[in-house]
Formats: C-alpha cells, sequence, structure tokens
C-alpha cells in the first residue's frame, strides 16, 4: 500500500498553472515500443531512456507547430533546457507498447513549458514530467528576455485555430 500511496502523491493532473485566458495546450501523441537496447537486465526500460522518450516527442510537437529544429535554426536562435522533471510511476518493460504524450502550454513569456507523459497501452502513466526551455540568441549567445518572433508567430497561428487539430 506504501508504494501505491506514494505514486498517487507523485502525480499531478498538470505541472504548470493554467491562465484562464490562455490558449488551450497543443498536444501530439506517438505510439513507441521498448527497444532492446533501451532495457537493464532486468528487461525495465532503463531510467534515462524517459528523457529520450520525452524529446521524441518534443520534436513532434515542434515540427507540428512551427518549432522544430530547423526552425530554430533558420531564426537564430537557441532554446536549451533549463529545467527538466521526470516522476517515474510504473516500468515499461521490453517490447512494451506505449504512447508518447508531448503538450506545449501557453506562456505569454520568453520560454516553453511543456508537458510529457508515457502512457502503458492499458491507459496507465508510466512516467510524467515536464521541461522548461528558455531562448538565447544563436551568434551573441544572449538570452532573449522578449518573445522571439518565431515564438510570436506560434502564438499567432495558436490564437487563430491554425492548431486546433493539436488541441485538446
Amino acid at each position: 500500500m506504501y508504494v501505491l500511496d506514494m505514486i498517487q502523491r507523485r502525480k499531478k493532473k498538470n505541472y504548470f498553472k493554467a491562465v484562464i485566458e490562455a490558449q488551450k495546450p497543443l498536444c501530439v501523441k506517438l505510439s513507441r515500443r521498448v527497444n532492446f537496447n533501451e532495457v537493464d537486465v532486468m528487461g525495465i526500460a532503463w531510467h534515462g531512456r524517459y528523457c529520450q522518450y520525452f524529446e521524441e516527442g518534443a520534436a513532434a510537437l515542434g515540427r507540428a507547430c512551427g518549432l522544430s529544429y530547423g526552425d530554430y535554426k533558420d531564426a537564430n536562435l537557441f532554446a536549451p533546457i533549463v529545467q527538466h522533471h521526470v516522476d517515474y510511476h510504473l516500468p515499461l518493460w521490453l517490447d512494451e507498447e506505449f504512447i508518447i504524450s508531448a503538450s506545449l502550454m501557453w506562456n505569454e513569456g520568453a520560454r516553453l513549458n511543456t508537458e510529457f507523459a508515457l502512457i502503458k497501452l492499458d491507459g496507465n502513466v508510466a512516467a510524467s514530467g515536464y521541461t522548461v526551455q528558455m531562448f538565447i540568441n544563436a551568434e551573441t549567445k544572449e538570452p532573449c528576455f522578449d518573445l522571439p518572433n518565431l515564438i510570436k508567430r506560434c502564438h499567432k497561428k495558436w490564437k487563430s485555430g491554425e492548431f486546433a487539430c493539436l488541441q485538446k
């Protein structure tokens, strides 16, 4: 019972506080399977792989909403992760299928807040977490305190409904 209580305490519905007038999150979901090279000797996905799974979701989400790695390069921006958090709830096993869910949360600041969930096919959450990314000018290596044009364009499309198919 102690383990179940601990799991329940760590489960959060959302990591970032919702703002009433904010846009709904943009979300993508990917099907994935745990590969042989991703497990430890017990056949459980190694804990460091969960970050990789989150990154796969973040990359797919970026491609879907105009924030791909190529888009950042073209905009002369870096977006390093300044916070990363993972809550492990249940193990993922060798050859197990699961869903990667990545959700970009609306934010008016010069940052990206992304929430993640790794969902087993039975609906249970194996892991959840988040990242926070800040923006840096790729040439000067200086932080961007104002919203970069790339993000302004994304926000404009988001507000206009162009990403309605990604909203959950």
